[in-house]
């Protein structure tokens, strides 16, 4: 690392925004550097929409010439890869791999087989589409590292998490990378909420909330949690033997709900049903944690997601939102509107802190799993676990076997992220079409949502073809042929 650092500040710090573009999170960070005053230094943003990028350079430096900005970040838009990560101390990624059109494809395309995906951007056919176009991306960016960086910190935000992160070690093994996501702090939230019902005591701080982290992202779960130094488990089952029909939603009443309004709507009924069944807290919002589960179960049908207090996301919800934060990016570029100086939950520029030797965090990330971490997943899997974070640093914190029952869940899914990464890279490497396409359809066949209806294995080796063909524009041209 090159920055400069006086023991309470770091200074000259670069980082590499790719995806820079972003009119989501890319605002998220921009907030939260201008919230923190002990690090300062050069935002490159590189995106393939190079004017996305130029408009965020220019909110963004506008942002930190706001008065009331503490921190001192100038934004420049990089033209290449290349650009972006020479001498770069950081690099972040966030990028929606394709558009919303492709998307769309991914979560409705396989209701045909009455298959239904609340998300799509991880588990079930549409993560695993989502994949096929999005690994020939992160191995661009990993070659870019690995040519152009090879030791910066890469902060990876881009679902599907494991998967990519799998990538970037299949092409780059020394690469210094992880997943971050904040999934595990929503039910850290919860359980914050419940311990203060349950004692009337107040909680400053949801990260007071201890909790043993394993198993793989958006199918996360706690087998330990606690609170001022008491057990949080006997408080969770007293809470949901008194409260499982109506959920958890702090602040708001269920026959309130709006529940055709709300695409996120979460009552995190499935996450208590989950701990009913298998005695660990599953963390990750309901809607992830249905698609990891067989496919009549919590997403058998609409009106099954919505007896569960759950929603499913529409892609054309995502199409109008898209819609509404390029309107809003209009109005940041013109001054006709502001960005709040508030706290956005996220840890990534905390985490940022921690590598420059300012603090020492423990927080969730997704790494390839080691003996110490998960000893009963194989070794070539990207989980989920805490892990300590400290000057130029991440050592991963044993996690424990994670529970058989848990085990026998995730094993598909990883299993999955193997075939899929390997029809990727087969492909690359002059494999034919057809035996890649045999990868993903054994995937399919192989996977929760898929198995839970009864489907053919034509109609699903069709449903791939299909899928395959509406994100072709984003695949490598020998998926075609």
């Amino acid at each position: 690392m090159k920055y400069t650092h006086n023991g309470t500040k770091a200074e000259d710090i670069q980082i590499a925004y790719i995806g820079g573009g972003s009119r989501g999170w890319a605002w998220t960070f921009m907030t939260d550097l201008a919230m923190e005053e002990s690090i300062s230094g050069t935002i490159r943003l590189y995106d393939i929409d190079r004017e996305a990028a130029k408009r965020n350079e220019s909110i963004g430096n506008h942002l930190m010439a706001r008065e009331e900005t503490k921190g001192n970040w100038t934004f420049v838009t990089a033209d290449s890869l290349q650009e972006a990560l020479t001498g770069a101390d950081f690099a972040v990624i966030s990028i929606l791999p394709g558009t919303f059109d492709e998307m769309e494809a991914d979560v409705h395309m396989p209701e045909r087989l009455g298959i239904w995906q609340s998300v799509g951007d991880t588990a079930g056919p549409g993560g695993m589409i989502r994949a096929l176009r999005s690994i020939p991306m992160f191995v661009e960016i990993a070659e870019a590292v690995r040519d152009y960086a090879p030791d910066v910190w890469v902060i990876n935000y881009t679902n599907p998490m494991s998967l990519l992160v799998k990538t970037l070690y299949a092409v780059y093994p020394k690469i210094k990378a992880f997943g971050c996501c904040h999934e595990v702090f929503g039910t850290q939230k919860v359980l914050k909420g419940i311990f203060e019902k349950e004692t009337g005591e107040t909680v400053e701080d949801w990260h007071d909330v201890h909790v043993n982290v394993t198993g793989i992202n958006h199918f996360t779960w706690f087998t330990e949690a606690s609170c001022h130094g008491r057990d949080l488990f006997p408080m969770y089952q007293k809470y949901i033997d008194e409260h499982f029909e109506e959920g958890y939603m702090d602040g708001i009443r269920v026959k309130d709900w709006d529940w055709a309004g709300d695409v996120f709507a979460c009552m995190h009924r499935v996450k208590m049903d989950l701990f009913r069944r298998f005695g660990a807290i599953a963390a990750a919002g309901d809607r992830h944690l249905a698609e990891f589960m067989p496919g009549d179960e919590y997403l058998k049908d609409p009106d099954t997601v919505r007896s569960w207090k759950f929603s499913l996301t529409p892609v054309s919800w995502r199409k109008e939102d898209l819609k509404n934060r390029l309107a809003r990016s209009e109005r940041l570029l013109n001054g006709e509107e502001e960005i709040p100086l508030q706290s956005t939950g996220e840890e990534g520029v905390l985490l940022i802190k921690a590598l420059l030797g300012l603090t020492r965090v423990v927080s969730n990330v997704n790494l390839p799993n080691t003996a110490l971490q998960i000893p009963n997943l194989p070794l070539d899997a990207v989980v989920e676990t805490n892990a300590v974070f400290s000057r130029n640093s991440v050592h991963p914190i044993a996690a424990g076997p994670v529970p058989q029952p848990i085990r026998v869940l995730i094993l598909p899914h990883v299993e999955n992220h193997a075939r899929i990464l390997k029809a990727a890279e087969d492909i690359a490497s002059g494999t034919s079409a057809a035996e890649c396409k045999e990868l993903v359809i054994e995937a399919f066949l192989n996977d929760p949502l898929v198995k839970g209806h009864t489907s053919s294995r034509e109609d699903v080796a069709a449903l791939v073809d299909d899928m395959i063909q509406a994100t072709s524009a984003y695949l490598p041209k020998e998926w075609l042929q």
